[in-house]
């Protein structure tokens, strides 16, 4: 399976690519760190990301596509460039008709270090050694987006079998009129 993993941000948006079967070593296939300037337009800033996680997908042809998923932080403005760079992600994988699975930080810190609370530092070392670099990947972006493609290869399997287990849902599950 390869993943396509994004640590979505307006700045800085992580993009990486693993390959790998769950419970295995995965192979690093590529990955790099979409930038814009803070002061460019937003819409501008917005497509030249589209264009960016476009030509990732063309160019890398994933089976799949792992986000982060925005957390609540104190500055509503962090969050909302956040979560507008996660939007972009999700229509460039719906794009290409691939599925999506959004992670928390906490799964993907506990899917790569074996435990919900690790730093950025334990993060990128654990990136480092299970894909075998001779290098840390940087900036540490790079290694988040690493990082969330690993942990879709390690657990999204179990996922899609819980979710073909479940069957399918209506789309008014949920809802009561």
């Amino acid at each position: 399976m390869r993943v396509l993993g994004v640590d979505p941000g307006l700045t800085r948006c992580g993009v990486g690519v693993v390959e790998g079967l769950p419970g295995r070593t995965c192979r690093l296939i590529g990955f790099e760190v979409v930038c814009s300037d803070p002061a460019a337009d937003l819409a501008q800033r917005l497509l030249a990301l589209d264009i960016a996680l476009t030509d990732f997908v063309t160019r890398y042809s994933p089976d799949a596509v792992a986000v982060e998923r925005v957390f609540s932080q104190h500055n509503v403005r962090t969050v909302m460039g956040t979560a507008q760079a996660g939007a972009i992600a999700l229509l460039a994988a719906a794009r290409a008709g691939l599925p999506v699975q959004m992670y928390t930080p906490s799964e993907v810190k506990a899917a790569v270090t074996g435990s919900g609370q690790a730093d950025k530092a334990q993060v990128t070392a654990m990136v480092t050694r299970l894909l075998r670099l001779d290098a840390p990947p940087r900036p540490a972006d790079a290694a988040d987006a690493l990082a969330l493609a690993i942990c879709h290869v390690w657990r999204g399997a179990a996922r899609a079998r819980l979710a073909t287990a479940a069957g399918p849902q209506r789309a008014t599950d949920g809802y009561r009129k």
